[in-house]
């Protein structure tokens, strides 16, 4: 009796996670609005931006070297002891 509670509990999970999942695609699809017409008018200006440091990916990437660099060094040491 147990083991078969347990297969109905899961199969309703899965059920409610595809449902969830369903809905959840519909809606994202239906928020997509593909006849809208849209009147843009602009006007040129100069403008001057600067860039972060860390908007350049050049320094994620060194951080995440640096990073693995650190954690396999720490994780050497403690085989060691």
């Amino acid at each position: 009796m147990k083991a078969t509670t347990t297969l109905v509990k899961r199969k309703f999970e899965k059920l409610t996670l595809l449902m969830i999942m369903f809905f959840s695609s519909v809606y994202a699809l239906a928020q997509e609005a593909t006849d809208a017409a849209v009147d843009i008018t602009t006007t040129e200006t100069t403008t001057t931006t600067t860039e972060e440091w860390f908007t350049n990916p050049l320094y994620w990437v060194l951080g995440a070297l640096l990073l693995i660099i650190l954690i396999a060094v720490v994780a050497r040491n403690n085989k060691r002891d």
